[in-house]
Parts: C-alpha cells; sequence; structure tokens
C-alpha cells in the first residue's frame, strides 16, 4: 500500500509538473504549412504536359492569360517558339514573345498580307501627318512674316505722326525763294520769248 501511494504521488507531481510546460505558448509547436500547388503554365496547360521547374514558356505564357499562347501557337507552333527562345538572351525574350504575339494576331485578322499591312498603313498615317505638320509650320512661318510687316508699317506711322510737319509760311517761302525765281526766271527772259516767237515772222 505503500509503493502504492507513493507511485501515485509521484505520477501526480509529474503530471502537474509536465501540464504547465505543455500549455506554454513557446512550447506549442507550430501548424505544418499548407501544400502550395503550382498551376502549370499556360502553354504546358494547353500542350497537356507537364511544366518542369525551368520551363523556357513559364515566364511568358502565365495560367491567367491562356489566349496569348494560343494565338502565338496557332500561327508559329509551339515547337518553333520554344526554339527561337531558346537562341535568345533572357533579356530578350519578353520583347521576342510580344513581337510574335502581335505578329500572330496580325496574321490571324490579315491572313493575306499580316502585319505588313498593317506597318504600310501606320506609314500612311505617318507621311499624312509630316505633310500637315509641314503646313502647318508654312503657314505659322506666313503668319510670322504678316506680323512683322504689320509691326514695321505701325512703327513708320508712329515716326511720321512724331515728325514735326512745315507750316503754311515756310512752303510759301520755299515757293518764293530765290533758286525758285531763278528756275522760273526762263519764262521771263527776253531774249527766250524772241527765240519763242521768231519762227512766226520768218
Amino acid at each position: 500500500m505503500e509503493c502504492s501511494d507513493s507511485t501515485a504521488a509521484t505520477n501526480n507531481s509529474s503530471c502537474s509538473s509536465s501540464s504547465p510546460r505543455s500549455l506554454s505558448p513557446s512550447s506549442s509547436s507550430s501548424p505544418p504549412p499548407p501544400n502550395v500547388v503550382l498551376s502549370p503554365c499556360a502553354a504546358c496547360k494547353i500542350l497537356r504536359r507537364r511544366c518542369a521547374d525551368k520551363c523556357v514558356l513559364a515566364p511568358y505564357f502565365p495560367p491567367t492569360d491562356p489566349a496569348k499562347f494560343t494565338t502565338a501557337h496557332r500561327v508559329f507552333g509551339a515547337s518553333n517558339i520554344i526554339k527561337f527562345l531558346q537562341e535568345l538572351p533572357e533579356f530578350q525574350r519578353a520583347d521576342a514573345v510580344s513581337s510574335m504575339v502581335y505578329e500572330a494576331q496580325a496574321r490571324i485578322r490579315d491572313p493575306v498580307y499580316g502585319c505588313a499591312g498593317a506597318i504600310c498603313q501606320l506609314q500612311k498615317q505617318v507621311d499624312e501627318l509630316q505633310a500637315q505638320l509641314a503646313k502647318t509650320q508654312a503657314e505659322l512661318v506666313n503668319m510670322q512674316c504678316q506680323q512683322a510687316n504689320l509691326v514695321t508699317m505701325i512703327c513708320m506711322e508712329m515716326e511720321m505722326s512724331q515728325s514735326p510737319q512745315p507750316s503754311s509760311e515756310e512752303s510759301l517761302d520755299s515757293l518764293i525763294s530765290p533758286q525758285s525765281y531763278q528756275s522760273n526766271s526762263f519764262f521771263l527772259d527776253d531774249s527766250n520769248i524772241g527765240a519763242t516767237w521768231e519762227p512766226l515772222w520768218t
């Protein structure tokens, strides 16, 4: 009986000493992280194949945009896309994918000309805009010349209005000056009168 009582006391003491440790937050174990499920890229999903960790198409064809790969695959084919990307450095692959998708969309829209038709149309618009720009620049230069001429005329009119006008007395003095008398003496010279009437007497 004494052994059984001592054994029970020992078990109780061990349970009481171990229970606080199990309830402490530091000793509680964190729950295991949930399993991360990586969905395959749009290319591998459409091609129905396993998407590897180092898939060449995964960074450029996300699973949220399957139409992007569908368009490029319809025109170029998956093998050609993969081969083309493998031949390029990584910093040029994003631009190459964007170019292929644009060309594929243009080819689907216009099976005859493809992106060449879109380029020709854009070039035509550029030429028209350049012609309009040249015309506008010529009109602007013409308007600037007209404005300069108008300013010059206004300045000349202002200078003429500010310059003193000759009085009536000064104009009369200039008419009866000796120089004017000498210039008009030709009409009062007797010899000139005689020379003028001489043919009438002969």
